[in-house]
């Protein structure tokens, strides 16, 4: 009975995955398996049944969104009489370090739109380790916010073209004088750590921007702890002979590791830091997605709950 009153004031429509694949209809499939092949992260799950039955059902949703979006400016232009430039539509995508954000965000890149990556706008290293926060690398307070709030605000005034700053995964650093620029784009998709999180609102009822607010449709990815766990810790493994071999990685010293110590060194960042961040700043914001994807142990999307209208 308790079970049953949950659901019925939950805020989302839970679908299993074969319900869902079903609502693609007749979404064409644009994507090629070697496509698919270059989208997928290292230690990532994703094939062509993958797109078909998760992420063309999603686009076409997507798609619809936009479309009515659009119509809702035009119908706003025609109230206040203005001819306002046509607003992008934004797309976050939020999770836990190791979920899959970076593959979901480069499929629906593929099939719909522009990425951008949060990190870009993490501080440099250099005020980090000043600041004493280089042990919260990822956590709310390790990104220049106000930045990020001006980019996601000239993207939504339709200003062109709006610059955003480069991250290096190599170096583990902001790229000093480096820069992309986004060019009033139909749909932006911003993927990182905190995207959908809410600040503490200000007693005074004075406006405070949150990243989330500019946001017309955002994603959670979603998987159990101990899951999560162990896709870190096999990407950590695997690392050692690809990118921390390289000898201008950041994270070199690790490069060398035996398997038993470089499961010990993984586990130890996750608890330490990675799993402290997903209880206190990214699990809390789960519930304020617009779409979560439910990932079960073989990276597949197993469950998808849709906010209701």
């Amino acid at each position: 009975m308790e079970q049953r009153a949950e659901q019925d004031v939950s805020p989302y429509r839970v679908f299993s995955r074969a319900e869902w694949a079903m609502l693609r209809q007749d979404t064409p499939m644009t994507l090629d398996p070697s496509e698919v092949t270059r989208l997928r992260s290292m230690h990532d799950r994703l094939d062509m049944s993958e797109v078909a039955e998760i992420y063309l059902p999603l686009s076409r949703l997507l798609s619809l969104y936009v479309a009515a979006t659009q119509n809702l400016f035009r119908a706003q232009q025609g109230f206040l009489g203005t001819e306002d430039a046509k607003m992008p539509y934004i797309i976050g995508v939020g999770g836990s370090v190791a979920v899959g954000k970076s593959t979901t965000a480069r499929v629906l890149q593929a099939l719909l739109a522009r990425l951008l990556t949060t990190d870009g706008f993490l501080y440099p290293n250099a005020v980090l380790d000043r600041e004493g926060l280089m042990e919260k690398k990822g956590f709310p307070e390790s990104y220049d916010l106000p930045a990020l709030l001006r980019f996601l605000s000239d993207i939504k005034a339709g200003r062109r073209p709006v610059r955003a700053p480069v991250y290096s995964h190599l170096i583990y650093d902001v790229i000093p004088n480096q820069w992309i620029e986004i060019d009033r784009p139909d749909i932006l998709i911003v993927e990182g750590l905190n995207v959908l999180q809410a600040g503490r609102l200000p007693k005074g009822g004075k406006a405070v921007p949150f990243v989330s607010d500019f946001f017309d449709f955002s994603v959670y990815l979603d998987a159990e702890e101990d899951v999560l766990l162990s896709w870190y810790v096999s990407r950590f493994l695997a690392l050692r002979g690809t990118a921390f071999a390289d000898p201008k990685s950041y994270f070199h010293r690790y490069a060398k590791l035996s398997d038993q110590e470089a499961i010990a060194t993984a586990t130890s960042i996750w608890n330490r830091i990675n799993l402290v961040n997903l209880h206190e700043n990214i699990l809390p914001t789960r519930p304020r997605a617009d779409l979560i994807l439910k990932k079960g142990e073989s990276h597949e999307v197993e469950e998808v709950a849709l906010r209701r209208l």
